[in-house]
């Protein structure tokens, strides 16, 4: 393991925390994953690039990685405060599909957008349906202390557990707003353990229970996943900020109910020794929504020309607790930036690995351990790279061993990339070579005259079209797609 102590902010005490695993040598790290009713968009993906430079760094650590994502299939709402239709059921219905078809295609979709994003795979893709029957064992053993059932179907009381809404900062009134309101509830904030099909309704997911037939709750999934495929209590629980307000404040209060725990004073109680959540993706319009405007999925990105590992970069360059704002000129810069690593690295491609512990390279490896180790500080990672690279006048291997070893926590993939690579021709871009050789004659005719402005302007229009322009290219090319 690297020499500095790895500190990570607990989301539950609101402090930096010295990372000490519950078991030795050990990290086991859940993330709350994706519902498969729709694509998901560019701050979603945010989420996931954070818990896989999360883990990434623990791997890089020394440590035993387990990493488990779920994927919700079920139960989840279409308000995150418990209200509303299933967000599956409701799809399905609207597309005239089955559930189980929109649920394969929008979990492969999701995949892609992984893979894309060089995010690794996790130990385990936990399907929520794959875990029924452990939600039912679950709901069973704490539904005489800490539940009842009404008409709807089987609620937690959160006032059965101590400490309830401590992760959002909150008492349990200030989020009556946004919790459904259901008759015979004892608190506004109890929410559903166990949803019973309404009479002379049929769900395409239902399933019989002590309670009735119907299907799981959302927040039951991931209490029952986690600590079924993690062992309560385990290390770290990740997820947006979103989360932090109701759906982990309710997971947290089933965690202490089957485990049996008593307050948050002492955060394994929770279930998790740490609470871990990235902050929103926003647009100049406000936070980013799949009803607003043009849909900023993975997809469209790489439709407008920039390559999905722009993205990375863009989430790189900010604290993963700081709001990252979205824009396309950020991303056109992020994707500069990474052209320019990725073309500093060209030379040190082919040649053989040294020893990445050279003095010559101390100061930045220090620099980039210092940075990961303070709550995961990528943008200052970022620069330490870029410093290692600049480095002169020492052996190429060796200063190829260094990059590799950053970017197993930065995972920009630097060495399986090439400048080509990240030349995405926009899909809206149609131009004939004839075309271009027209405009690259006019530039030719304006740079001879010294016209700059003009032949800047005719640069960016072949660029809008996906030409890249080389100007001085030893062997003559003057374009490339």
């Amino acid at each position: 393991m690297t020499a500095t102590p790895l500190k990570l902010f607990n989301s539950l005490t609101r402090e930096l925390e010295t990372f000490t695993p519950v078991h030795p040598g050990e990290a086991r790290v859940y993330t709350c994953g994706p519902t498969v009713y729709n694509y998901p968009h560019i701050g979603n993906m945010r989420a996931y690039v954070f818990a896989d430079v999360l883990g990434r760094t623990l791997s890089w650590k020394g440590y035993k990685l387990t990493h488990i994502i779920n994927i919700t299939d079920v139960g989840h709402l279409t308000d995150d405060a418990d209200a509303g239709e299933d967000k599956m059921e409701k799809m399905a219905a609207e597309r005239a599909q089955s559930i189980w078809d929109i649920a394969k295609h929008y979990t492969e979709a999701y995949w892609a957008d992984v893979k894309a994003l060089n995010i690794r795979q996790p130990a385990k893709w936990s399907i929520a349906t794959d875990y029924i029957e452990d939600m039912l064992e679950f709901a069973k053993s704490i539904a005489d202390k800490h539940c009842y059932e009404l008409d709807s179907g089987l609620y937690f009381d959160v006032s059965s557990v101590a400490d309830y809404g401590r992760l959002a900062r909150a008492v349990t009134e200030d989020g009556e707003g946004r919790i459904d309101a259901v008759e015979g509830k004892r608190n506004a904030a109890d929410f559903a353990i166990w949803r019973k099909t309404p009479p002379g309704e049929k769900r395409q997911m239902e399933w019989d229970s002590p309670w009735g037939r119907g299907a799981p709750g959302w927040h039951l999934e991931c209490s029952v996943m986690g600590g079924k495929l993690l062992g309560f209590p385990f290390d770290i629980h990740t997820g947006g900020i979103d989360h932090r307000e109701i759906h982990h404040p309710n997971e947290i209060a089933q965690n202490q109910a089957f485990c049996c725990t008593n307050g948050l004073d002492l955060a394994e109680n929770s279930g998790a020794r740490i609470w871990m959540h990235n902050n929103f993706l926003v647009e100049r319009s406000g936070k980013m929504s799949k009803s607003a405007g043009e849909f900023l999925r993975l997809q469209l990105l790489i439709d407008k020309g920039y390559h999905p590992l722009a993205y990375r970069m863009m989430c790189l360059q900010a604290h993963y607790r700081s709001e990252l704002e979205f824009s396309w000129e950020g991303l056109g810069a992020a994707l500069t930036r990474l052209k320019r690593i990725v073309m500093a690295v060209a030379p040190l491609r082919d040649v053989a690995l040294g020893d990445p512990g050279h003095q010559k390279f101390a100061p930045m490896r220090e620099k980039f351990d210092a940075a990961l180790s303070e709550d995961l500080n990528t943008s200052v990672a970022l620069v330490a790279l870029e410093e290692a690279l600049a480095v002169k006048k020492v052996d190429a291997g060796v200063k190829r061993a260094v990059i590799e070893d950053m970017d197993r926590v930065l995972g920009l993939e630097l060495f399986g990339l090439e400048r080509v690579d990240l030349r995405i021709r926009p899909k809206v871009a149609v131009i004939a070579d004839a075309q271009i050789e027209e405009i690259l004659a006019s530039r030719r005719q304006a740079r001879a005259e010294k016209d700059f402005a003009t032949s800047d302007a005719l640069r960016d229009e072949l660029v809008s079209h996906g030409v890249e322009v080389m100007d001085g290219d030893p062997l003559g090319w003057e374009w490339r797609l």
